[in-house]
Order: structure tokens, then C-alpha cells, then sequence
């Protein structure tokens, strides 16, 4: 019998993010992947390739989640980009129609072609409706300054701050990923358990931003969680997972470059 993995997400249309780095990932570690589209993010090349940003209408996402659940046994699930307030809703609603033995939250706050207001009530509808519902919250620098209500982070002491100013608004776990964006030789993530932080870390491999490093990364947990891993276990083998995809990256025709697959 398979192991299940589900995500709900947007799509990415040049495959290096969102939904299909998702499926991609959970393909890769032995899970059977399962997704239901939030939103459709499509990048414009002839516009510097700025995002074009398309929701999917409530009631659709929530009949994709409907079909989902009932056709599997799902009881781990990734949430990553909403998008809008009513997406947000929608989700959290359909959330709690059944309980779940883990939720991984990448919580993608801002979407480029955005207006800031729209964004904002985006962020604000994140931290009421899903945060309280998240195993494991995984945060980037700008997420985990904006969620924190922080300046700056600049050390693996602001990063640990962080966490634990986050998980005060409901999250079990809380890693934030210091990535390329913190100074120093390594990419630092760490983990706060509610008691203890964990310090994770690796070379960096250069300085330059992945596509999909963090939707892959989150994606990963969740696969490992699917697998009976524990937290701690499951964030060290998406670590790993990340790292080594950032690596093998995929180089594109779009200014930035994709996380790369193993044949």
C-alpha cells in the first residue's frame, strides 16, 4: 500500500515551484502525491518576468479538497501559496473537517503581482485562519521577519528569536530558514520545538536564489512526516533533499534557476 502525501498549492508554470516542485518532491522520496491548485502563478517574460497571479475560485478549491480526501485517507497534508483572504478561508474550513496528524505551512506571504493591501490582508488571514493548525511552519528571512514582527535578522540568535516569537502564534514547530539571505560560509536553518532549538546546517552553494528551494523543502518534511518520521527527523532529510537539489539545479531560459532532479 502507498504512502500518501497531499499539498495544496498554486501552480507554477515554469515547473520549479509551487504544486509540481511539490509532486515532483514527494515522487522522489516514495510517496504518492496528491494536490489540489489554489491559484495559477504564471511568469511574464515579455515584462521581466514579473508574476501573473490567477486565484481559483473558492467553491472550486474546496470541491478539489472535497474529492481529495474522500477518494484517499490523507492525514498529512503541506499547505503552501493561498494567495487571497477567501482562499485562506476556504482552506481552513476544509481543514477542519477532519483531523490531521501533521500540517507543513510555507507560508508564502506576499505574491509579486499583488497590491500591498491585498497582500496584507493575505498575511493577516494566514496567521489567524492556518497558523494556529501548523504542525511545522517553515519561514524564509522575509517571511519570519514579517511574522515576527522583527526588523532584521542577521544571526543564528535572531533566527532562534524568530521561532519562537512564531510559534507564539500557534505552530508546534517552527523552522526558519536563514538560507543564502544570513552572513557567513553556511545556509543556517533552525528548529524550535516549543523548548529547544535545533541549529541545522550546510555549505552554501553560492549566494544566488533557487526557484522552488523552499516550496521543495517543505514538500520534503512532508513526504518524510508521511513516512512516520519524526519532526526533527523529517526537517534533516528535507535539508538534505533541498541542499542536494540546489546542487544539481536546472538551469532556465527565466533569470533564476530551478532545483534539479536525479534521473
Amino acid at each position: 500500500m502507498s504512502t500518501l502525501s497531499y499539498v495544496i498549492a498554486g501552480s507554477e508554470a515554469t515547473g520549479g515551484a509551487g504544486l509540481q516542485a511539490d509532486l515532483k518532491t514527494f515522487e522522489q522520496l516514495g510517496v504518492y502525491g496528491v494536490g489540489t491548485i489554489t491559484c495559477i502563478v504564471s511568469f511574464d517574460p515579455k515584462s521581466d518576468w514579473g508574476h501573473r497571479f490567477v486565484p481559483i475560485a473558492g467553491q472550486v478549491i474546496a470541491d478539489q479538497i472535497e474529492a481529495a480526501t474522500s477518494a484517499h485517507d490523507l492525514d498529512v497534508v503541506k499547505i503552501g501559496m493561498l494567495g487571497t483572504p477567501e482562499t485562506v478561508a476556504t482552506v481552513a474550513a476544509s481543514l477542519r473537517q477532519q483531523s490531521w496528524r501533521h500540517v507543513v505551512v510555507d507560508p508564502v506571504l506576499i505574491c509579486k503581482g499583488q497590491e500591498p493591501g491585498a497582500a496584507l490582508d493575505t498575511d493577516n488571514a494566514l496567521r489567524t485562519d492556518i497558523l494556529p493548525l501548523a504542525t511545522v511552519i517553515t519561514p524564509n528571512l522575509f517571511e519570519a521577519r514579517t511574522l515576527a514582527g522583527m526588523d532584521s535578522i542577521d544571526t543564528v540568535d535572531d533566527l532562534s528569536e524568530a521561532a519562537r516569537r512564531i510559534a507564539d502564534l500557534g505552530p508546534r514547530y517552527v523552522v526558519v530558514k536563514g538560507g543564502a539571505g544570513l552572513p557567513g560560509d553556511d545556509a543556517v536553518d533552525v528548529m524550535f520545538d516549543g523548548t529547544e532549538v535545533t541549529v541545522l546546517r550546510a555549505p552554501k552553494i553560492g549566494n544566488e536564489r533557487v526557484s522552488g528551494a523552499g516550496c521543495v523543502f517543505a514538500a520534503a518534511i512532508t513526504a518524510e512526516l508521511s513516512k512516520g518520521a519524526s519532526v526533527l527527523d523529517a526537517v534533516t532529510t528535507a535539508k538534505k533533499f533541498a541542499h542536494d537539489g540546489i546542487v544539481g539545479r536546472l538551469t532556465t531560459n527565466a533569470p533564476f534557476a530551478a532545483v534539479g532532479w536525479q534521473a
